[in-house]
């Protein structure tokens, strides 16, 4: 009988294939997550992705507030 040859590297880890594969569902679903936003700003005439609001804007918008809370 002929000697079984050793493999030339050994087998990944099962917990190195799980790892791989659910970064590729993660990147899968974001891609698609992405193509569905895309779509529904193309639809309503949005820009996707939403353009950055400038300081002043946030500024603007905290001076808009409530207030504290309580009062």
């Amino acid at each position: 009988m002929k000697p079984t040859p050793k493999p030339s590297k050994p087998f990944p880890r099962l917990a190195d294939i799980e790892q791989e594969v659910v970064a590729e569902a993660r990147e899968w679903g974001r891609q698609r997550l992405q193509e569905r936003l895309q779509k529904l700003a193309e639809e309503s005439g949005e820009v996707f992705p939403p353009q950055a609001t400038s300081a002043a804007t946030v500024e603007a918008a905290k001076r808009v507030g409530r207030g504290k809370a309580g009062r």
